[in-house]
């Protein structure tokens, strides 16, 4: 089939065939190109409209295809919908618990190779690096082509890559190991939260988000509270070959359960596996279907025809206009995410506001040991406990998340819910009051890590802090997503870009700053740069929708929901 390029855009027939639509079809007829939807309602094949039984000497037609594999994932069974949320999140946790287990390992791997603690923290800064790069164009080539194949290949590199950390002998391969893990694994974190917006609508994924928030948070504590434990009591090795382990067992499940979840993907292959059958019916010397209706916006051909006649059709699918080319595919990939962060002012500021709370994080991983072990003589397994607190704050949040919003619906009307609550803005406004847990947290923890103070005291005050933390993560998830939705993992790859890059070199000047600016003094600088930061939701809150109007992408699709 040779289709040729109308000058209107549309496609023109196949063939300059002049039979008759009424005559009986033939390879000889045109064959008339239809846009496919989910909504599309599929045409009976012109043979099974005949009242007239089939000959029983020509050949059996072929049985229709199956097309329930590729139900759109909107429709899909909560039972589904949940299996989904619950593995993705369970990634975004393994994920995460790598980021910082290497810390545990860090007075190991100082004495091993002779290198100093900033250096080691090297480590951390390759990794984050890695894991902010890949996703720009790793989450947007997932828009085109699908999760499923980039979640299986780089969880295959993932578990290879870990196996590398585990048995290097060397630092300067332990830096491009790390590299290589953190480029692999970035997909298991930030395209989740575009598999979840796949398959939930805005009014729907709050408790996927939080559960998702959730997992990447206390995954983050996770990691140094059990390699803590494993750096006392045995090798640095062991810290990595528990991870071959655990992230391998993950790569098989994925591999198994997970199931493709791009709607434009799905879309792509049911109309495939439609012309497929065709040609098979076509074969078999059975053409043509009936119509069940005409619509000017679904025909792609220029050609007009009498539904009551058979006709033959294809189907095409306008998302498949991106995949056009190599070349166009791998621009678009690339682009888009830096379009976004570029351009678009909500996602730069969004990203901005993460990354700075990311870094406190990602800072833990250098201040509790050395704040611990000086005023508390913490040893290495006592200092990863305290993450323990990381790990339980990530718990309170997400329930506190899940349940926040349907207890708020109790006390607000409907209307008043569609109007302002219902919209991105109005579901940050839990944020705005939250999010200031991340400075009160800073100055608690900050001037009450003294010897005469129960340590408990200074790991509740980080509790605090990972609990405003957690409101702002899941603020950018959800704002990004209600936004950019049909570009959400682009979006938030653009946020994971300059949230990664800038936690992850934290680490390795965490010593210099709270040494140089005293214990209390660098934590109230945090503090203080936080409470300033936390005005960003509170503008977006009031000014939101006239900063979205202005934004080209997020007009238009709004007004594609709209239509």
């Amino acid at each position: 089939m040779n289709a040729e390029t109308a000058n209107d855009g549309h496609l023109k027939k196949d063939s300059s065939s002049d039979s008759s639509p009424h005559e009986s079809l033939g390879s000889d007829d045109e064959i008339q190109w239809h846009y496919f939807t989910f909504e599309t309602e599929l045409p009976r094949p012109w043979y099974q409209t005949q009242s007239a039984s089939l000959d029983s000497e020509r050949q059996q037609p072929p049985p229709s295809p199956d097309l329930k594999q590729y139900t759109n994932p909107f429709q899909w069974p909560s039972s589904r919908k949940s299996f989904m949320t619950w593995m993705g999140c369970l990634s975004t946790m393994i994920t995460a618990y790598t980021a910082g287990a290497y810390a545990a390992g860090n007075e190991q791997y100082m004495e091993e190779w002779n290198i100093s603690q900033p250096v080691a923290g090297v480590g951390i800064a390759i990794f984050t690096a890695g894991f902010a790069i890949a996703p720009m164009f790793l989450a947007p080539f997932s828009e085109i082509n699908g999760r499923r194949p980039v979640f299986v290949i780089t969880g295959f590199f993932f578990v290879v890559f870990q196996l590398v950390c585990a048995l290097t002998p060397t630092f300067a391969g332990m830096l491009v190991a790390r590299f290589l893990t953190g480029v692999a694994c970035s997909t298991f974190s930030t395209m989740v939260g575009g598999v979840i917006s796949d398959y939930y609508h805005a009014e729907d994924r709050n408790w996927a988000m939080a559960l998702f928030s959730g997992g990447a948070i206390s995954g983050t504590g996770l990691g140094p509270l059990v390699s803590g434990f494993i750096g006392e009591y045995t090798t640095w090795r062991w810290i990595f070959r528990l991870q071959v382990i655990t992230c391998g067992l993950l790569w098989i499940f994925v591999a198994i359960f997970f199931r493709e979840s791009r709607g434009s993907v799905l879309l792509s292959r049911k109309a495939k596996a439609l012309n497929k059958w065709y040609d098979e019916l076509e074969a078999a010397g059975y053409y043509g279907v009936s119509m069940p209706g005409s619509s000017s916006e679904s025909v792609v051909s220029t050609e007009k025809h009498d539904n009551r006649s058979p006709q033959r059709i294809r189907w095409k699918v306008r998302s498949d206009e991106e995949r056009a080319s190599l070349f166009k595919m791998i621009s678009v990939s690339l682009y888009r995410p830096f379009h976004l962060l570029l351009t678009e002012p909500v996602v730069l500021f969004f990203s901005l506001w993460i990354s700075f709370a990311w870094a406190v994080l990602y800072l833990l991983f250098g201040a509790v040991p050395l704040i611990f072990s000086t005023r508390y003589g913490f040893n290495v397994a006592q200092s990863g406990a305290v993450f323990a607190t990381v790990c339980i704050a990530a718990i309170i949040s997400t329930v506190i998340s899940i349940y926040q919003e349907p207890l708020a619906r109790k006390y607000v009307t409907n209307e008043k819910w569609r109007e302002f609550l219902g919209t991105p803005e109005g579901r940050l406004l839990f944020c705005c009051v939250q999010s200031s847990l991340l400075p009160i947290g800073c100055f608690w923890f900050g001037w009450t890590c003294f010897s005469d103070i129960h340590w408990i005291v200074p790991v509740i005050g980080i509790g605090v802090a990972t609990m405003g933390i957690f409101s702002i993560y899941l603020a950018v998830f959800n704002y990004l997503a209600d936004c950019y939705h049909k570009y959400a993992s682009s979006a938030l790859a653009s946020q994971s870009f300059c949230r990664n890059m800038v936690g992850g070199s934290f680490p390795i000047y965490t010593t210099f700053m709270f040494r140089g600016l005293t214990y209390g003094g660098a934590a109230s600088f945090l503090g203080g740069f936080a409470a300033l930061l936390t005005i960003v939701p509170w503008i977006l809150v009031f000014y939101g929708p006239k900063i979205r109007a202005q934004s080209k992408i997020a007009r238009e699709l709004l007004v594609k929901d709209s239509d």
